[in-house]
């Protein structure tokens, strides 16, 4: 008997895990549901205001579905009834399943501050029409506030520095914008290259009021500073999407998300989630951990998809791989920052280099690159990376992600055999990945 997969969510997850299940179970009848007509891709939102002009470019094309024979439903999941093993939509329709993905996402996080209700207050949602208006808003905008530091509010800032016709201040509550992700002395590179742009940016400072009669006209921060804003942006985070599950029953809690096993598999085992919306550990402590990408989700995504009918994947715990770029300076994190560390109560050392990501360093458009690596003191276990400089950042921030999955010690990453050429890599004396480790393998042994 042919077997039915629903997957609710039409995202990067989603996609990935309908085309997952039809590699593995190409006989069974798949259907993906989602509420948007057009899908976005989430991670390049901040481009449609700047690099890419228009948010019709920067859509999940539905070929994808097409080609590998998903059938896609425009419409939304209201509620699951387990029993019967079937979901109803709004539009009154009913679909079966013997197998479930849940693939629904996040929200944007709207803070508690007084008149964030206005017009012209706009949080980073995953919706065409809401993004058109914003991108109509800010032809006739002149001041903008974005509140949070973190990536997705550096990439906004710097994007639209691009259109030539805005004001542009980033509010952060923390010292720094991306605190969270890399530590202070590359956080202090990101702010100086966005200052250079012409971004303002306000660190450890809260944005307690927005005012304004009806629509924004300025925000007050702590301390009764007032910013002048036509437009303001939330950059401050998302929270996972649960009501459909807990609705129908399933384990779930408000801020971490959707409870999953090694397998993506829910308390109810024929109902998978991924992506956003799903619980995530760290690697390291074991404690649940806010990594919302699309890397991560469509990592799960493969393995939920792969694990429907037959096991064959577990999950391994949330890393975080990051990165981001202003510019010409690229940015990129793995695991802990040696701050994150430290406040965790770990005893760390650090090895650090820096060189030129060509060889010799004057061939045209060498740029500086610099990896900062975090190892335990007692273990010697990597346990993070942080990166800077030109276009291969996030490929470096991608391979110190897996040094560190596969458990990687500083001697460990001192033999690495790696592969150089002049106009694509370091130069093999002065190989950053190689040199940090070594720096560090000297600090350990000084610490025995």
């Amino acid at each position: 008997m042919q077997k039915h997969i629903v997957i609710i969510g039409g995202g990067p997850s989603g996609v990935t895990a309908a085309i997952t299940a039809r590699r593995y179970y190409p006989e069974s009848d798949i259907t993906l549901i989602r509420v948007e007509e057009k899908a976005i891709v989430p991670c390049g939102i901040p481009y449609i205001f700047g690099t890419l002009e228009s948010a019709e470019k920067n859509l999940i094309p539905d070929k994808i579905l097409d080609t590998n024979n998903i059938k896609l439903v425009i419409d939304q999941a209201e509620s699951i009834n387990r029993e019967e093993k079937s979901i109803k939509t709004s539009a009154g329709k009913n679909f079966n399943y013997d197998k479930l993905i849940l693939a629904i996402g996040s929200t944007p996080l709207v803070p508690p501050i007084q008149g964030i209700e206005m017009e012209n207050v706009f949080a980073v949602r995953k919706d065409l029409d809401y993004l058109k208006d914003l991108s109509k808003k800010l032809e006739k905008s002149k001041d903008v506030v974005i509140i949070g530091g973190g990536f997705i509010g550096l990439e906004f800032a710097d994007e639209f520095m691009k259109r030539g016709n805005l004001n542009v201040t980033i509010v952060e509550l923390l010292p720094h914008c991306l605190l969270l992700a890399c530590d202070e002395e590359i956080c202090k590179k990101v702010e100086a290259k966005l200052k250079e742009h012409g971004v303002n940016i306000l660190g450890g400072k809260k944005a307690k009021t927005i005012k304004g009669n009806g629509k924004v006209e300025s925000v007050e921060l702590d301390g009764e500073e007032k910013i002048k804003a036509d437009t303001v942006i939330l950059g401050i985070g998302v929270k996972p999407n649960i009501k459909l599950a807990t609705d129908c029953g399933l384990a779930a809690d408000e801020k971490e998300g959707i409870q999953v096993d090694d397998f993506m598999r829910t308390s109810d085992p024929d109902i998978f989630a991924i992506g956003d919306c799903a619980k995530k550990r760290c690697y390291l402590s074991g404690m649940p951990k806010g990594v919302w990408l699309a890397s991560m989700g469509t990592t799960e995504a493969r393995i939920g998809g792969a694990n429907l009918f037959n096991v064959r994947r577990r999950s391994e715990c949330a890393i975080g791989i990051f990165s981001t770029c202003f510019g010409d300076l690229a940015v990129g994190s793995a695991g802990l920052t040696e701050s994150a560390a430290k406040e965790m109560g770990m005893e760390v050392v650090t090895g650090e280099s820096s060189a030129a990501d060509k060889h010799p360093g004057s061939l045209p458009g060498a740029q500086e690159l610099g990896i900062k690596l975090v190892f335990e003191k007692d273990t010697g276990l990597l346990i993070g990376g942080q990166v800077y400089g030109g276009v291969s950042v996030g490929e470096k921030a991608n391979f110190i992600g897996a040094l560190i999955q596969h458990k990687m010690r500083a001697d460990e990453v001192c033999t690495f055999q790696m592969g150089t050429h002049p106009l694509l890599t370091a130069s093999p004396i002065a190989y950053q990945l190689i040199n940090a480790a070594q720096l560090a393998t000297v600090k350990l042994r000084k610490a025995k």
